[in-house]
């Protein structure tokens, strides 16, 4: 998910599309935020493990 966001990210920035641009920042920091909801051991949506 942070390399999707990554991805949209630089997408956005590259053709000036700022809704790209935004769309990539926030599914970033979600994967982001997910990660380190998991590796602290909390269960994320009631799962313990997302693999």
């Amino acid at each position: 998910m942070i390399v999707l966001g990554v991805i949209i990210l630089v997408i956005g920035l590259i053709t000036g599309i700022s809704v790209l641009t935004t769309i990539g920042a926030v599914v970033a920091v979600a994967g982001v935020v997910l990660a380190i909801l998991g590796g602290t051991g909390r269960k994320v949506g009631g799962r313990a493990h997302w693999f």
